[in-house]
Parts: C-alpha cells; sequence; structure tokens
C-alpha cells in the first residue's frame, strides 16, 4: 500500500494526501478506524489508489502508527 503525508484537510468533509506521484484527493467517506474529525494535517497515512468522477483518488485511507 502506498504512504503519504495529509498535506490538506477541509471542513467541507476531504482533503488531500502528498504521496510519491503527486497530491491525491480522499473524501471522508474513505478514512478507516479513525474519525475524519481526529485527522491532522501532517500525519502519515497508507491508502489504495482508486479512481472517481473527477479523477484520481485515495481508497481505504488508515492512519499509520
Amino acid at each position: 500500500m502506498p504512504q503519504g503525508v495529509i498535506k490538506k484537510l477541509t471542513d467541507k468533509g476531504f482533503g488531500f494526501i502528498e504521496g510519491d506521484r503527486g497530491d491525491i484527493f480522499f473524501h471522508h467517506s474513505q478514512v478507516e478506524g479513525t474519525a475524519y474529525d481526529s485527522l491532522t494535517e501532517g500525519q502519515t497515512v497508507e491508502y489504495e489508489e482508486g479512481s472517481g468522477p473527477k479523477g484520481p483518488c485515495a481508497e481505504h485511507v488508515k492512519v499509520v502508527s
């Protein structure tokens, strides 16, 4: 699974992860094991790359302990 760092979080329920291949979008519904509200910018996460209606997106986002 690729890993990245949360670059930006919004109050609209989505954010961006800075990964090896650039920034990737993620939606709060794809966060697993923790609440979206408890995420912080700079946290390391792992995710799967998927495809959304507007292009690449992160799926199954999990905080790396």
